[in-house]
């Protein structure tokens, strides 16, 4: 089993910043990609940013250049670097880990960007 503690959700202005973080602790052998998606009300839950085992990242197109992911391996952490945000952006942040093809979701993390 994998465990997740995601933290650095809150409230932050329209243009402001905040860095999220993913912690993955128990069962950290062989962990692959590590992914943040993100869910606002009324919407379907998508996918944000992405780094692979491999080091590569990608980006869900409408954060682009605003967005940065990040890896630390000797931490087992993730980050996702949030810059000029929006209020459209609002939303709960979720990140989830593969290992061996099993999924493993953190408790998710609220992000409030107010106008």
């Amino acid at each position: 089993q994998v465990q997740l503690v995601e933290s650095g959700g809150g409230l932050v202005q329209s243009g402001g910043s905040l860095r999220l973080s993913c912690a993955a602790s128990g069962d950290i052998d062989g962990i692959g990609t590590m992914t943040w998606y993100r869910q606002a009300p009324g919407n379907q839950r998508e996918l944000v940013a992405a780094f692979s085992s491999g080091g590569t990242t990608n980006y869900a197109e409408s954060v682009k250049g605003r967005f940065t992911i990040t890896r630390d391996n000797a931490k087992h952490t993730v980050y996702l670097h949030m810059n000029s945000l929006k209020p459209e952006y609002t939303a709960v942040y979720w990140c989830k880990v593969v290992r061996y093809n099993a999924a493993y979701w953190g408790q998710g993390t609220q992000v409030t960007v107010s106008s």
